[in-house]
């Protein structure tokens, strides 16, 4: 991936032609897929982030479509990649993943599904999916039930270069859990933690007052009965005593790994 600095460095050094430099800082550079979508694929240029596809609402054949133009945007590019697909159903994975195989030749990519996560991760061919150490985020989640949103914050966070440790199941049922845990994230000095929890939520909050560093609130949609799927934990969190914690929605995953990795970036620089 290549930021506004590191194309202008490029330039400075000579290895980068002012043409070419031109085209990467375009900030409209918009592709149209048919009448389906509108790939805002300079996204990471301006935000740092690459533009996510949100998978799970979307036919098979208007994925397939916005993955291929994506790819021939990519061509001879790596400030695009990878090419991450959230939410992705079973009945994806296969077409898509055939897809990126059978143009391996031409794409120069691979398709590599992180099934915990729900995210389908495209990049180059014959290159660690894993980027160099970028910045520190620790995560923790409540319960076994809240991992899997955790996961899609861990994957995208590894993704984008971020170092990450990582404890689960210490939840305020069982506080006396957190103090190995919280001895071993001060141990790590992380730029940033995300927190996911279901039911009342309350462990973000119990994080935010023992931390000195920002707390993203990751509310999951576990739960039953009143305030079932979510709604207690998201409510419970934006409640919190404790200052110091944002948060994104329910079993937002992705976004909650985005602004970490932001976070994170800032900090390193």
């Amino acid at each position: 991936m290549q930021s506004v600095s590191e194309v202008l460095k490029a330039v400075k050094l000579r290895k980068l032609s002012l043409n070419r430099a031109e085209k990467l800082l375009k900030l409209d550079a918009i592709a149209i897929v048919g009448e389906i979508a509108r790939l805002d694929y300079n996204r990471y240029i301006r935000r740092g982030v690459p533009e996510i596809v949100y998978s799970q609402n979307k036919t098979v054949e208007q994925l397939k479509k916005i993955v291929s133009t994506l790819a021939a945007k990519n061509r001879g590019d790596s400030s695009r990649l990878p090419i991450i697909l959230s939410k992705v159903r079973e009945d994806q994975i296969e077409p898509v993943e055939d897809l990126v195989k059978s143009k391996a030749r031409t794409w120069k990519l691979v398709p590599r599904y992180f099934r915990d996560a729900g995210l389908l991760v495209i990049t180059a061919k014959n290159k660690n999916v894993k980027a160099a150490p970028h910045g520190k985020v620790a995560l923790l989640a409540a319960g076994t039930s809240d991992m899997s949103a955790l996961n899609e914050a861990e994957v995208v966070l590894n993704l984008f270069g971020c170092r990450t440790l990582r404890f689960n199941d210490v939840g305020v049922a069982g506080l006396h859990r957190l103090v190995q845990p919280l001895r071993e994230i001060s141990k790590f000095d992380p730029d940033v933690i995300i927190v996911a929890a279901g039911m009342e939520g309350a462990l973000p909050s119990v994080i935010a007052g023992l931390s000195s560093v920002p707390v993203i609130g990751l509310p999951t949609s576990v739960g039953y009965g009143y305030g079932g799927r979510g709604e207690s934990a998201l409510m419970s969190m934006l409640q919190a005593c404790s200052l110091g914690i944002s948060v994104v929605n329910i079993d937002g995953g992705v976004a909650a790994g985005v602004v970490a990795w932001l976070i994170a970036k800032r900090r390193q620089r």
